[in-house]
């Protein structure tokens, strides 16, 4: 990497700022569309998602074992259980699991 450091810190300021500042001075009022609301309004779930779904597979020895700890989480979490029994139940699914897969 050549050049200074501290343009590229300045450049990814910038970025960063611009990012966050333009849409609340660009955007006055209410957003009206339908379908832009329905968008955004989706967007930090999804962004959570793709963060945490691979980690999910790749953090056990086995990714087979962090897939069932997925599918089982996400069964418990449908039919309304709460955080702590949903973990639970995943670090155990994920323990057993990689006795058998590892």
């Amino acid at each position: 990497m050549q050049g200074n450091v501290y343009i590229y810190i300045a450049v990814m300021s910038l970025v960063s700022l611009a990012v966050r500042v333009l849409p609340l001075t660009l955007i006055r009022g209410q957003i009206k569309n339908r379908f832009l609301r329905s968008f955004l309004y989706y967007v930090p779930y999804v962004t959570l998602a793709v963060m945490t779904f691979p980690a999910i597979v790749e953090a056990t020895q086995s990714p087979v074992a962090g897939a069932l700890a997925l599918v089982v989480g996400g069964v418990l979490a449908w039919a309304g259980a709460g955080l702590f029994p949903v973990s639970a139940a995943c670090c155990v699914v994920v323990f057993v699991a990689e006795l058998f897969f590892v």
